[in-house]
């Protein structure tokens, strides 16, 4: 299945929200490298790690309740920004993990990490700062109160940011200005 299946069907399909499991922790999507991933080289395409991360981005908001919620609400997500770093190349069918998890948030985006591993060996890095914004008024939703009305709709204490770790604060402070709010 196409990768962009795979994401259609993750937003349109949500996993059912996993009980006891807070915004802060890591899931894990498992996948296979699919000939549409690849570049000339045959090595996965920079952009398709992009794609995969959308892809275990879905998963993650759906078996944290965050998709149910968001429809409920009529908010949309969208990547303010992105960056990757690349460690190993993936190849043809190889069998990889995207652990995400959410590194934090500010009064704008959410910080959310993917590492994608092969046999447990670092492969790529990326974080991507999501915002969400209202559908109808395009108002944006600030992440604290995403925060607060998921952990009540799953039945936990409100969680604070995590500190981001130095290099996403490094990184996020510097594109921060940039942007459109």
């Amino acid at each position: 299945m196409s990768r962009m299946l795979q994401f259609a069907w993750s937003a349109m399909v949500p996993a059912k929200p996993e009980p006891g499991r807070s915004i802060l922790d890591p899931m894990v999507t498992r996948m296979r490298v699919l000939p549409q991933d690849l570049d000339f080289m045959r090595v996965v395409n920079s952009g398709s790690y992009l794609q995969i991360m959308n892809v275990a981005g879905y998963r993650h908001m759906g078996r944290a309740g965050g998709l149910r919620l968001a429809a409920r609400q009529s908010w949309l997500g969208v990547v303010a920004a992105s960056t990757l770093r690349y460690q190993r190349s993936l190849r043809l069918w190889d069998r990889f993990e995207d652990t995400s998890r959410v590194l934090g948030w500010d009064d704008r985006v959410f910080y959310i990490e993917h590492v994608l591993t092969r046999d447990g060996k670092p492969c790529a890095r990326g974080v991507v700062a999501m915002r969400f914004f209202h559908v109808r008024s395009r108002d944006r939703v600030s992440p604290p109160d995403i925060v607060r009305l998921l952990a009540q709709d799953q039945g936990y204490p409100a969680p604070e940011s995590p500190a981001l770790p130095a290099d996403v604060a490094d990184w996020a402070r510097s594109w921060a200005g940039q942007v459109t709010p």
